[in-house]
């Protein structure tokens, strides 16, 4: 079975009332239109999972992410490849984002986290973070 790499960004910010929140966006395309995912892509040749996550950021959606920690690896098996996935969470650094190739997007607190349909990979990322599995890197920028 073939494997694809990727990596994706769990981007992470607080919201109007300074609560938590981590980005999702909805496939515009492909097999899995229309199902919710952390955005990013395949790793290229040469290429670090960090890297990786700011190039996919500024092509998806038009902003540049400063990654701030490794966060979690999921291995998961689709009918027709292995999805061999790096997450790693990050902030927005630069710009506003805007949707490149996404159907939709939202900005999810973690008790909300379960109200969009995840690809499994990004499911089983979901299930880590509502362990605990995401650092407190938001929090430092409150001041």
């Amino acid at each position: 079975m073939k494997t694809v790499r990727v990596a994706a960004a769990v981007i992470q910010a607080l919201d109007q009332d300074g609560v938590p929140v981590i980005f999702a966006t909805q496939r515009g395309y492909g097999p899995y239109k229309h199902w919710w995912e952390f955005p990013g892509g395949k790793i290229e040749e040469n290429e670090t999972p960090q890297e990786t996550v700011v190039r996919e950021i500024r092509e998806e959606l038009d902003a540049v992410v400063e990654v701030s920690q490794y966060g979690v690896s999921v291995e998961y098996d689709f009918s027709d490849f292995h999805l061999s996935m790096d997450c790693l969470f990050c902030s927005l650094k630069e710009g506003k984002i805007r949707l490149l190739e996404h159907e939709a997007a939202r900005w999810l607190r973690l008790n909300e986290l379960r109200q969009v349909n995840w690809l499994p990979a990004d499911e089983l990322v979901v299930g880590t973070i509502e362990k605990g599995g995401m650092p407190d890197l938001i929090g430092k920028n409150r001041s």
